[in-house]
């Protein structure tokens, strides 16, 4: 006879010759030299030394212990006394009862959605994200959820979490601002066969977002494609002299032909416009030469207009002055004036006839 104690927190299994025969529980107890006792921690799980089948079968084992059965397309998430504490997949699992509070939450991998009442905090886990698919649709974006290839829903702004299995699940997005698309450097020909590099913005915007992205592939590069051809179909109609003047028709032009065909694609057109009309080399040349003939031309209309004012002005002047002698001593007076102003001394030699000659250019004659 051999004596054995079961303290305080612990079970013992007892088995003789190896078979499983009782349950022994806090206590002193004496046990045949055949017979063995296995002790089990009750605030841990309960991993026996034989088959769990076979220990269940005792209905007193099987009253003190929690089984939990997860099946190959589930996991079960393990809480104790409320709090997170693993994850368990496929198999049988058992538990003692009483000491600490163990709780589970199945979860069925094999659907797509996950909706079973798990927190975020807990979903984030790094043991449970292995089996978890998240997707971020941002605040400026709306997305589409695509399952085996499918369309199933428009998402929201919003966190998903999704199961991951062998449902192939793919999330499509679309920004929702207002963006802007521009073609750079656009070799251009006109109708006089001059060639132009011209610099185009567009701002749209997504307004559909199953246009956009299921019934079009790459919306943006058509979108693009509808801006390059409307800005020859345009500019191609006319000469290089006519295009220049009508550069801030071809906005107006673009923006009435792209917007049915711009719907189509799932955006709306907000604005464009012509950033740049770049001339090559030796177009720009000539461009400044005419430029400057026809600055020089309208510089010598203006000399001769001036020309002949200041004539006509003269004559009605010389008129006047023929016709009033006190008005043509007031003009000798000016001009005396003017010369005056440019003499800093004057020496007078003559005696009296300078005075008398002076007399004269003041006084009008008679």
């Amino acid at each position: 006879m051999k004596r054995i104690r079961i303290n305080t927190g612990k079970i013992g299994l007892v088995f003789r010759n190896g078979n499983y025969r009782k349950i022994v529980t806090e206590g002193a107890y004496w046990l045949l030299p055949n017979e063995d006792v296995f002790q089990y921690d009750l605030t841990k799980p309960f991993h026996p030394s034989i088959d769990l089948n076979i220990l269940v079968k005792d209905e007193q084992l099987a009253h003190m212990l929690t089984v939990v059965e997860v099946r190959d397309n589930e996991i079960a998430l393990q809480y104790e006394n409320g709090n997170f504490k693993n994850v368990l997949g496929p198999g049988r699992y058992a538990y003692w009862k009483g000491v600490t509070d163990y709780s589970f939450i199945k979860a069925d991998l094999s659907k797509i959605e996950v909706t079973e009442n798990i927190d975020t905090n807990t979903i984030m886990r790094k043991e449970i994200l292995p089996y978890v698919r998240v997707y971020a649709v941002e605040s400026f974006e709306k997305g589409i959820l695509l399952i085996d290839g499918k369309f199933s829903k428009v998402l929201d702004t919003g966190v998903y979490y999704f199961w991951k299995n062998a449902v192939v699940i793919s999330v499509l997005k679309a920004d929702l601002r207002q963006l802007q698309l521009e073609v750079s450097g656009q070799e251009i020909l006109t109708k006089d066969k001059a060639a132009l590099r011209v610099n185009f913005y567009t701002q749209y915007k997504v307004v559909d977002i199953i246009k956009a992205l299921i019934e079009n592939k790459d919306y943006e590069k058509q979108l693009y494609i509808l801006m390059q051809l409307a800005l020859r179909e345009f500019i191609g109609t006319l000469s290089l002299d006519e295009m220049l003047e009508k550069k801030e028709s071809i906005s107006s032009y673009v923006l009435a032909t792209l917007k049915d065909k711009a719907y189509n694609l799932g955006v709306e057109i907000r604005d464009c416009g012509v950033r740049d009309i770049i001339l090559p080399g030796e177009m720009k040349e000539i461009m400044n030469q005419v430029l400057v003939a026809q600055k020089k031309a309208e510089a010598n209309v203006i000399m001769r207009r001036e020309e002949t004012a200041s004539t006509r002005s003269l004559l009605n002047t010389a008129k006047l002055m023929e016709e009033n002698s006190m008005l043509f001593k007031l003009k000798e007076m000016e001009y005396v004036e003017k010369i005056a102003d440019k003499i800093n001394s004057i020496s007078l030699s003559g005696g009296n006839q300078i005075i008398d000659q002076l007399k004269d250019i003041f006084v009008p004659r008679k």
